[in-house]
């Protein structure tokens, strides 16, 4: 089977049943009962059913599990990263999906988070830093079995920190039709152009999942009667970028590269949480006070907002593949590019005109 025939048949499989597996799982929420009620935090004004997710992370549980049967080979290693990958990403679906049904404490929740960080960023670790590992450093890109055991500790200490709070970024920024899709499609699409050109197919192949998965949500979260994602889909999405973001670093991957596709959404989270604390309030209180809320709330329709928010997220995917094109001065100039993106984005709530007045002067807006 020739390298793009392994890329797409999985990403084809994945497409597939996310786009009719809803069919299935729908009736199942409702008997459960599972529908989000609208409060103090919420974006939409009815209730809607949510944990839709479930059907994703079916998807892309299968697609990527088919990945990694077609990779595998004794002589060879990429299949254990891709598999380390899709069970680090399944299994924060799973916590999500565990949220969605009974709910879990905050302190059990981020036992489990950096419990599930902690394990998959050792794996990958360990599988890039052998000999005998697919580890394949680009031009700027980092090579880890060059690095003291002391480094690698380190290592997995950030990956813990990055892979558990992009998981709950992500819950955060899912709050408006059309978000999580488009923002889990624009991820995987990049990590898809990357693996495809550096020459690591297990990245090209996870990147497809992860795109084709939540392209196969869209309809459904965007046509009437729309549903959402629930934690499920949200810890889906969060696990499923950082993990792989993870993967593709330690691997050679320059980092720009990997992590073009989350600087909206860190910076929006992060920004706001800030803005916050500073005001007085607590970090963890509902709210309505993340960007691209502020801009729904100018009078832009929930998928003008998100939209916008994905644009923004395309531009600095954009500028971090760039970096796979140049040198140490050329990195240096993508990365001012994709800060100015970022403070673009944050400022757009005082760029963007109202639409109309009424909506223009409601409070700020929130998660689901």
């Amino acid at each position: 089977m020739t390298p793009l025939a392994l890329a797409l048949l999985p990403g084809a499989v994945t497409l597939v049943l996310s786009a009719v597996l809803p069919y299935v799982v729908r009736p199942l929420l409702v008997r459960l009962g599972i529908m989000d009620v609208p409060n103090e935090r919420s974006s939409h004004d009815r209730p809607v059913l949510r944990g839709l997710g479930l059907a994703v992370l079916i998807a892309i549980a299968v697609g990527g599990g088919l990945g990694v049967w077609l990779l595998a080979s004794p002589a060879g290693s990429t299949w254990t990263l891709l598999l380390v990958v899709v069970g680090g990403t399944v299994a924060a679906g799973l916590l999500g999906l565990r949220e969605d049904l009974r709910g879990l404490s905050v302190g059990a929740r981020s036992a489990w988070l950096l419990g599930i960080a902690a394990t998959t960023a050792i794996l990958l670790t360990w599988i890039a830093s052998r000999p005998s590992g697919a580890a394949f450093p680009w031009v700027l890109g980092l090579d880890v079995t060059a690095l003291p055991l002391w480094l690698l500790v380190l290592l997995c200490v950030y990956a813990v920190l990055f892979i558990s709070s992009y998981i709950n970024v992500a819950n955060f920024m899912d709050g408006l039709n059309g978000i999580s899709g488009f923002h889990g499609v624009i991820a995987g699409v990049t990590f898809a152009i990357a693996g495809w050109w550096v020459g690591a197919i297990w990245l090209a192949l996870a990147g497809a999942v992860i795109a084709a998965g939540f392209a196969g949500f869209l309809p459904w979260n965007l046509t009437k009667p729309g549903a959402f994602l629930g934690d499920v889909g949200s810890y889906l999405l969060g696990g499923a970028v950082a993990v792989t973001s993870f993967a593709a670093l330690v691997t050679g991957v320059p980092l720009l590269a990997t992590i073009g596709p989350m600087v909206i959404y860190f910076g929006d989270v992060g920004v706001t949480l800030v803005k916050r604390v500073r005001a007085g309030h607590k970090w963890d209180e509902p709210h309505k006070e993340h960007v691209y809320q502020r801009i729904q709330q100018l009078g832009y329709s929930h998928v003008q907002a998100s939209g916008i928010t994905a644009l923004c997220t395309l531009t600095t995917s954009l500028l971090g593949l760039g970096s796979l094109f140049t040198s140490l001065f050329g990195t240096l100039a993508l990365l001012v590019a994709g800060l100015a993106v970022l403070v673009f984005y944050l400022l757009l709530p005082r760029l963007l005109p109202a639409r109309h007045a009424r909506v223009a002067s409601t409070p700020p807006a929130v998660s689901e």
